[in-house]
Parts: structure tokens; sequence; C-alpha cells
């Protein structure tokens, strides 16, 4: 069994910074161990899922347009962790934040939510 554990969600107001961890546990080393990937998307009310950041198989970082320049994704493979620093916060970044990675399985984490308001 292998569960993404989020964290860091909170309410912030617009112009602050947040940093949401996610990292792989469980009972099945083996899965985790396989873990190849791991990405942030997010989802706000009355919208699609939609790609936040992730990592391209190269190592380079991938960021949705509306997030350049103010959010990093960063990773400790070693770790199975993958964390989001969310700067310059929007009402728009308003969402449910989830974690996503790849091994053996696809896996989602149980979401965190991020709201920005004043």
């Amino acid at each position: 069994q292998v569960q993404l554990v989020e964290s860091g969600g909170g309410l912030v107001q617009p112009g602050a910074s947040l940093r949401l961890s996610c990292v792989a546990s469980g009972s099945d080393f083996r899965a985790i161990l396989n873990i190849n990937a791991m990405n942030w998307y997010r989802q706000a009310p009355g919208k699609e899922r939609e790609l936040v950041a992730a990592f391209s198989s190269d190592g380079q970082t991938i960021y949705a347009d509306s997030v350049k320049g103010r959010f990093t994704i960063s990773r400790d493979n070693s770790k199975k962790t993958v964390w989001l620093q969310m700067n310059s916060l929007k009402p728009e970044d308003t969402a449910v934040y989830y974690c996503y990675a790849v091994g053996l399985h696809i896996y989602w984490g149980q979401g965190t939510q991020v709201t920005v308001s004043s």
C-alpha cells in the first residue's frame, strides 16, 4: 500500500507564501522505491484538475503559465518527497492541491486546501 501524504495548505492573504509538502509512505516499500515522478496538480471549484508543476523526464521543471515565476517545485528522490513553494499567492490560486506520483501504479494524494482571500 502506498499513500501520498500532503501538508502545508491553509488560508492566507493575497501576496503571502505557502509551502506544500508531499511524501510517499506506506507498507509497500518496493512500490515506494519505484516511484519515479512526483508532481503537483490543483482543482479549483467548478474547474477541471490542472497540472501546476512537474518535472520532465530529463529533470527540467514545468509550470502552468499562471504560476510561472511564483511557484517552485523541488524534490528529494531519495526520500520520495516533493515540495511546492508558492509565493505571491493570488485569489485565483485558491484550489485543492493534489500530489501525483507515478511508479508501478499511479497514485494521488488526498489533497490539501489552499485558500487565498483577504
